[in-house]
Formats: structure tokens, C-alpha cells, sequence
């Protein structure tokens, strides 16, 4: 099957007629979603529905039973997999950050080998960190003294700094205090040039957001056809 999709490139995610299934138990079928390059999107839907199931299959951590994904124009699969996640910035409700300084771990990407393209940008790392409400004092801190709302700041941080040009955030802003997490969505509503895919219960966030898309009930215990 040719990689390149039909869909044109100027949709950053097309979700085409999706089945994921395990076991018994369908999470969702035939789902099918657009998302042009630079639109915000809430994904909403009742506990259960296969929101961050669905995150979880645009990463290619879970492979759907039916249904195609393309991210900028290239079909998802085993062999296109790793160069389209560097497309991609991921930030979940529990950011699971490792061990260490804060600044080590906000450079620790940089030394990668798949990032050696990229340079590790100081002053853009002070500028999150200001638009954020987050303390440069916090750089000496170790990650196990950091708060929720502090890692996931920090998760967001890091990702932004590696620009990525997509950003699927599951709960990600679910820790932050009403400050915080307004100056979080509103960074992200002044970049005409992200794309963001955003899981969240917090209905309000849809303020900030081009359109709210909510995930179809399936029974929970649907038997597989």
C-alpha cells in the first residue's frame, strides 16, 4: 500500500473509519476525524468512550482492527511510524518525567540521537517558562519535588522546545490552577502554526478551542462482529 495519502497534506490529522476493539469490548467504530493544519480541537466523551485510546493509536502505540490514520499526508504504519511521531508533541495528565535536575531533563532531548538536527534553545526555554508561571528557580529543583501542575508545565516546555508541529495533549493541563492553565491555552491559541488535539473533561477549555468533537458511545461490552 502506497504510504502517501489521499487526503491532502494540508490536514494535519485525517482519522478514517477507526475500529479498536479488545477482546470483547469495542471503544469506538467507524470513527472517523479531520483536523486541517493549525485548528485546535477538544476531544470530549464519557469515561470509557476511547479518547486516550485514540491518542494512543495517532502514536502508534496501539494498532486499530480497521480504519487508516494519516498525519500531513503520509498513510500511519510500521514503516512510517518513527518519523511521524517527531512530528508529533505528547503531553498526558501524568508526564512521566525520569529522575534528575529539572534543566538536565529539559535538555536531555537535545542528546538524542534522532534530535541531533535540533539546538537546544536557552532563551526560548526562559520565555515558556515566563508565559507558563513557571519559577527559573524551579530549574535547580529535583523532578520528585515537583508538583502535577508544575510537570506538566515542564512536559509542555520540553515538547514546545523540540518543535513539534502537532501536539495531542491528553488532560494535560488537568493539574493547573485557573492562572496557570489559562496562560497554557492561551499560548497555544496565539500559534496559528500548532496543531492541537486536546483530551480534556474541562468543557471550558472549549472557549479556547475552533471546535469541540465529542466521541461516540459504544457498549462497553459490545460483542466483536
Amino acid at each position: 500500500m502506497d504510504n502517501v495519502a489521499t487526503n491532502p497534506a494540508s490536514n494535519a490529522i485525517v482519522i478514517d473509519k477507526l475500529t479498536l476493539e479488545y477482546g470483547t469490548q469495542v471503544l469506538f467504530r467507524r470513527f472517523s476525524l479531520t483536523v486541517p493544519a493549525g485548528q485546535k480541537v477538544l476531544l470530549v466523551g464519557s469515561s470509557g468512550s476511547g479518547k486516550s485510546s485514540l491518542v494512543r493509536c495517532l502514536l502508534g502505540f496501539v494498532t486499530p482492527q480497521e480504519g487508516t490514520i494519516a498525519i500531513d499526508g503520509t498513510i500511519l504504519d510500521g514503516k512510517t511510524v518513527w518519523p511521524l511521531r517527531r512530528k508529533i508533541g505528547y503531553v498526558s495528565q501524568e508526564p512521566q518525567l525520569g529522575t534528575g535536575k529539572v534543566k538536565d531533563l529539559i535538555q536531555l532531548p537535545f542528546t538524542y540521537h534522532v534530535n541531533t538536527h535540533l539546538k537546544y534553545d536557552p532563551s526560548g526555554q526562559a520565555r515558556l517558562f515566563e508565559q507558563f508561571r513557571l519559577s527559573g528557580a524551579l530549574l535547580d529543583k529535583d523532578i520528585s519535588e515537583l508538583s502535577g501542575g508544575e510537570k506538566q508545565r515542564v512536559a509542555l516546555v520540553i515538547s514546545l522546545l523540540l518543535g513539534r508541529s502537532i501536539y495531542l495533549l491528553d488532560e494535560a493541563t488537568s493539574a493547573l490552577d485557573a492562572e496557570a492553565k489559562a496562560a497554557v491555552l492561551d499560548y497555544f491559541r496565539q500559534r496559528p502554526d500548532l496543531t492541537v488535539l486536546m483530551v480534556s473533561h474541562d468543557t471550558a477549555i472549549a472557549a479556547i478551542t475552533d471546535r469541540t468533537v465529542t466521541m461516540p458511545a459504544v457498549a462497553a461490552q459490545e460483542a466483536v462482529r
